[in-house]
């Protein structure tokens, strides 16, 4: 497979392998290649939990928020992630 990159980008792999990162471009390639993947994947995840979300508002199974039941929301949602980060630390 041969491909063809701009300037730009054959710089950026060039630089990728001189700073010894990577030991030859093709290593950088499946690197952004895998990365790329993942964010695909992500991405994927993410349109299917707004779907998800969408179809339960469908069914009436939303809940309405008013500016301080919002904050409310907001504090719990944050309490929680900051609980997630401190158990992966």
């Amino acid at each position: 497979m041969n491909v063809s990159l701009t300037p730009e980008l054959e710089r950026l792999v060039n630089e990728k392998v001189e700073s010894g990162l990577y030991q030859t471009a093709s290593e950088v390639v499946r690197e952004a290649l895998r990365l790329l993947k993942e964010r695909d994947q992500a991405r994927e995840h993410l349109r299917a939990d707004v779907k998800a979300g969408f179809d339960q508002l469908a069914r009436g199974e939303g809940r309405a928020y008013d500016n301080a039941s919002g904050r409310q929301l907001g504090e719990r949602i944050k309490s929680r992630g900051r609980a997630a980060r401190t158990k992966k630390s």
